[in-house]
């Protein structure tokens, strides 16, 4: 029996093909195959009248695919659908099944969550039939991201220009805001720190001023704080010890936001580029002649793992560093978590990272270490550290000095390049002993404000308030920004870490939806519309009931909206239009900002805001005669010719360089061989026949590892020597 099985992603579809072997055909459907039409009352695709029917539309991009698929079903006797183990992934088995003419009642839905040939060939030994309630789930969201998504963007454009507004997008803003709010709100306030400096047996430690009288020392300017250093003249001495044991618990596998937390933090990736490399990294590597998956599906929610990757990693553990290191398995939702996949783990413990570096890109091999690491430490034991608290006073004010030393390192044997841990050692003291050698130092700092959100703290934030869910706060961030909302910026020169900041577009968009539309655009309501859609996927609650209790709350502040929200006034220049004598006024375009007439589209006329574009040239357009001007598009300046839109001839501004001769002739038409730069501007070598000859030559691999090696040879001969000289030194000093 011939079998085809439809997979999204093209990157994985010969790999799971390898593991079926020759009876299966497996193809890909590249994602969605179609989604809600733009046809329709208010080009929604939704008729509300009628119960919400949706009507679906193949996306144009996706025609060719949908006609290759269908002939591909005429061949075979069984069709399996191996879309994405999430909502998502249901919808699109759904589509296809639906497109394809395939039984919605068949068991032909194929779910694993992991690409190695075990999870393959263990889910195909489990088919299920599409889960419909999952479909509704995701429909639901769709539809409400539509309706919300399409009225409040064309209302936001009409009224004060803003490109788009959404469902979970302007939450999102409403946070940013929210914050830059409290920032100019914020008031510092002046407080003191009293610390002692001490010295005993040739070791300092200080102890900081916890108390006085009984009560926390609260010190607020330097009169309260000279008070303090005054009643201080008699002893101070040693009045309590303690001596403990500290744990410090393994952190939890990844989810996918703190897999996004700890890349920003950890690795300087943002959220769609962490993404991007976990897609891969899921889909398939080729390790050497044969491709796996090396993670566990990076969408999720749930800090579960499987059993046998619990009892695989525990033995590595336990072979690899003794029995002391191996801990426990431990699981802790998030109250929002679906549970519905594991944590974001490796599928074999035997896929060390350095054992598959030489696979991987840089960044590849830098999140796939991260994530390794993660999950494994997490099954180690507690780290354990020797704490010494000791409390000395003076005159009825109480200082505490504490010291910590590492006595086992438990998980951080693993997990110490991601968490630095140092010791602190106090020397030995002892109950009731005079301390001779103590200064009083008071310090003044200023309370300050708190901190706009980073990324991973913007997608902790939403994951902690249940706005959205873990695959979609990569697409969030990416909107706010291309939508002009928010702005990434460096709070302080030398700071690492930029930080969300609202631009005067995105606050007005907030005050807006938030002066008409603060009941359904903020965070407990769009938390509990979360909730209402895992209760719609498990079952629980009705779809269309849950479609018409928003829509008749949306749509009456709609109403109030259009009828009183103030239309933005467009900025004027001053000038004035040289075609028909109307006012020039200030527009965004999606290349950023330009003049034109107020009468547009009755007028057209437009130039640059920057003086230096527009400006006439020495030459002339080829087609027309007219003279040619500067201009400039997203990807640089450029001439083009003054009688546009009449004449659309242009002109790219860059000076070509002359291609440099190699010397040699290209064996596949005998032309000469040059040095070429690619798109990325990597440099090679091609034929200069090109395009008719495509021959680029390719650098032997054995070359290219020898010049490797050499390199790597010269850097480990350099660092002995580098040692060597350093001992040298050390050992002429003593």
């Amino acid at each position: 029996m011939k079998k085809l099985v439809i997979v999204e992603s093209p990157s994985k579809s010969k790999t799971i093909e390898k593991y079926l072997g020759k009876d299966y055909t497996v193809v890909s459907s590249k994602g969605h195959i179609r989604d809600l039409a733009t046809s329709g009352k208010g080009g929604l695709g939704i008729d509300i009248d009628n119960d919400f029917k949706a009507t679906y539309k193949i996306s144009p991009d996706k025609r060719e695919i949908v006609k290759e698929l269908k002939n591909d079903v005429k061949k075979v006797d069984e069709v399996y659908l191996a879309s994405d183990p999430d909502r998502e992934g249901e919808a699109i088995a759904w589509h296809l099944a639906q497109e394809l003419g395939l039984d919605m009642n068949e068991q032909n839905r194929i779910i694993f969550h992991e690409i190695t040939k075990n999870a393959v060939l263990e889910a195909f030994d489990h088919p299920r039939s599409i889960d419909q309630d999952l479909v509704k789930s995701q429909e639901t969201r769709r539809m409400l991201d539509r309706i919300i998504g399409f009225k409040l963007s064309k209302l936001l454009q009409s009224k004060i220009k803003s490109k788009s507004a959404g469902r979970v997008q302007s939450v999102a803003l409403r946070l940013i805001v929210e914050r830059e709010n409290e920032i100019r709100a914020f008031k510092s306030e002046e407080y003191w720190t009293l610390q002692a400096n001490i010295e005993k047996d040739e070791a300092k430690f200080s102890a900081n001023l916890v108390r006085v009288d009984g009560k926390k020392a609260e010190l607020h300017n330097q009169e309260e704080t000279d008070a303090v250093i005054n009643r201080c003249v008699g002893d101070f001495t040693v009045s309590s010890i303690e001596k403990k044991v500290r744990k410090k618990e393994s952190k939890m596998p990844f989810i996918t936001s703190t897999l996004q937390q700890e890349a920003s933090t950890k690795l300087g990736f943002g959220a769609k580029k962490t993404m991007q490399i976990a897609q891969k990294l899921y889909e398939g590597i080729d390790l050497g002649g044969h491709s796996e998956g090396l993670i566990s599906y990076m969408r999720t929610d749930s800090t579960r793992m499987s059993d046998l990757f619990i009892k695989d990693a525990m033995q590595y553990i336990e072979s690899e560093f003794g029995k002391e290191y191996v801990g426990k398995a431990r699981q802790k939702n998030n109250e929002n978590a679906q549970d519905a996949h594991e944590a974001i783990r490796p599928t074999s413990i035997d896929n060390a990272p350095d054992k598959v570096k030489q696979y991987l890109t840089n960044d590849q091999y830098k999140l796939y270490k991260l994530i390794y690491i993660r999950a494994m430490s997490s099954l180690m034991a507690p780290a354990k550290s020797n704490v010494v608290n000791a409390t000395i006073v003076n005159n009825g004010c109480e200082f505490t000095a504490s010291g910590s030393i590492i006595v086992f390192d438990g998980y951080l044997k693993l997990y110490h390049e991601y968490e630095q841990t140092k010791d602190e050692l106090l020397p030995l003291l002892k109950e009731q002993e005079i301390l001779e050698h103590v200064e009083l130092e008071g310090k003044q700092h200023f309370t300050e404000p708190p901190l706009r959100y980073s990324e991973a703290r913007l997608i902790k934030e939403m994951e902690e308030k249940g706005i959205g869910r873990p695959s979609t706060y990569a697409i969030i961030i990416d909107t706010l920004q291309a939508r002009g909302y928010v702005s990434l910026e460096k709070p302080s020169e030398g700071s690492k870490t930029k930080v969300f900041v609202p631009t005067d577009q995105g606050e007005l968009t907030d005050e807006k939806l938030q002066e008409f539309f603060s009941s359904i655009i903020n965070v407990m309501y769009t938390a509990n519309m979360e909730h209402h859609l895992d209760e719609i996927a498990g079952g629980e609650r009705d779809h269309i009931r849950e479609l018409r209790t928003f829509y008749d709350e949306f749509e009456p502040l709609l109403e109030t909206a259009y009828e009183k929200m103030e239309k933005k006034e467009l900025e004027r220049t001053g000038e004035m239009c040289p075609d028909c004598g109307s006012e020039l006024v200030y527009r965004n375009g999606r290349y950023g900002r330009f003049i034109s007439c107020i009468n547009f589209p009755t007028c057209r006329y437009t130039k640059n805001e920057n003086p230096e574009e527009n400006e006439e040239s020495e030459e002339t357009c080829p087609q027309c005669g007219s003279k040619m001007v500067m201009k400039k598009g997203r990807y640089g300046s450029f001439l083009a010719c003054s009688n546009y839109p009449e004449c659309k001839y242009i002109k790219n501004n860059k000076v070509k360089e002359p291609p440099v001769l190699t010397g040699e002739k290209c064996p596949d038409c005998g032309s000469d061989l040059v040095q070429r730069k690619s798109r990325f501007g990597t440099t090679f070598i091609g034929c200069s026949n090109y395009p008719k000859c495509r021959y680029i030559k390719k650098e032997p691999k054995d070359e290219t590892k020898k010049a490797s090696a050499e390199k790597k040879a010269v850097r480990k001969t350099t660092k002995k020597a580098v040692k060597k000289s350093v001992k040298k030194v050390a050992g002429d000093e003593a």
